[in-house]
């Protein structure tokens, strides 16, 4: 029981550094145009030159 002392905070650490890295993804614009995206899966075209 007093592994749960030290395991207990290290996960609430992960956690939280795994919400900040979420959230910054987000408000960074990570995850805009998902209908685009779905649109250029399905498409036939290829494109060798993607926009940057």
């Amino acid at each position: 029981m007093d592994v749960l002392v030290f395991l207990i905070p290290i996960s609430l650490f992960l956690g939280g550094v795994g919400l900040l890295g979420f959230i910054y993804t987000v408000r960074s614009g990570q995850y805009d145009d998902p209908e685009g995206d779905s649109h250029r899966i399905l498409s036939d075209e290829w494109d060798d030159h993607p926009r940057p």
